[in-house]
């Protein structure tokens, strides 16, 4: 178990269902707090938080409070209706991890750079669609503002809480390929420095993760061929990264804890922390 105490906290987490927000989830049940995650497949969701609560119980040998609720975060009147349900279940939001996001086909070209000659069937820059691309922008943007405006209404009263935004490694060193993606965690960054200002009187920090390369369900399909050896684009990722591999789940846990803790972080306010195992910082020479 790690050392950090969060008992007492209510930490929500939307998202929470997938690969890397549900292990910082139940990083934060581990260490005390009482977690709601937010996700919208009930299914998923049940099974997140039945994992967390088997998990944790068997490190700490009591069961944490987890529990789950469908939310379009997207849709800022289901959120305020969460709220609610949580606020009354677990009491209110002490810190505020916002991991809803992805990406989709459509927004996202089939080649890394254009050549001289136009390629009849290729998904350039031009092919891209416009509704594909105001999907990923609404989730991954919006889908961080609109919790950020309903959960931080008890922080303001209470005068204290931590926001943690998911950014990406894209938003520091542009990747190829993920423009509307990049574009939208960019804008994170943004609001996350913002924010980090906008709120600092009234002591709601505000700081972001950028995750660098990590193997999970969303992008198995980009790093591993069938046979489950590197694909070509996997290969120049390992290439560029000092560490030399794919970064575990586990690995965001630390991150996450030391943002989320007001004794550890209580005047870390508006940075934007990479956890990629050296890539943002490697120019590949």
């Amino acid at each position: 178990m790690r050392t950090i105490d969060l008992t007492g906290k209510t930490a929500v987490v939307t998202g929470g269902s997938g690969t890397l927000c549900s292990v910082m989830a139940s990083g934060f049940a581990e260490n005390g707090a009482k977690v709601a995650i937010i996700g919208r497949n009930k299914e998923k969701l049940v099974k997140v938080v039945e994992q967390i609560i088997s998990d944790v119980e068997k490190k700490n040998g009591t069961a944490p409070v987890v529990k789950g609720y469908s939310c379009d975060v997207t849709n800022k009147a289901e959120l305020e209706k969460t709220a609610e349900v949580i606020r009354e279940e677990l009491g209110s939001c002490d810190i505020l991890l916002n991991g809803a996001g992805g990406n989709q086909p459509g927004a996202i070209t089939s080649i890394e750079m254009l050549g001289k000659e136009v390629t009849e069937g290729e998904d350039s820059f031009w092919n891209l669609d416009e509704d594909k691309i105001r999907d990923v922008v609404e989730l991954n943007y919006m889908g961080t503002l609109l919790p950020i405006q309903v959960f931080t209404q008890d922080m303001r009263k209470k005068r204290s809480g931590s926001i943690i935004n998911i950014a990406s490694v894209t938003a520091i060193l542009p990747l190829t390929k993920v423009m509307a993606y990049g574009n939208a965690k960019s804008a994170i960054v943004n609001l996350t420095q913002w924010l980090s200002t906008h709120f600092g009187e009234s002591r709601i920090r505000c700081n972001a993760i950028a995750p660098g390369f990590y193997a999970a369900e969303q992008n198995h399909d980009l790093l591993f061929q069938p046979d489950g050896s590197y694909t070509p684009r996997a290969h120049k990722i390992i290439t560029g990264t000092p560490m030399g591999r794919f970064g575990n789940p586990d690995d965001l846990v630390g991150a996450a804890l030391f943002l989320a803790s007001d004794d550890m972080s209580r005047f870390v306010n508006g940075i934007v922390l990479p956890v990629d195992g050296g890539y943002s910082a490697y120019s590949g020479v």
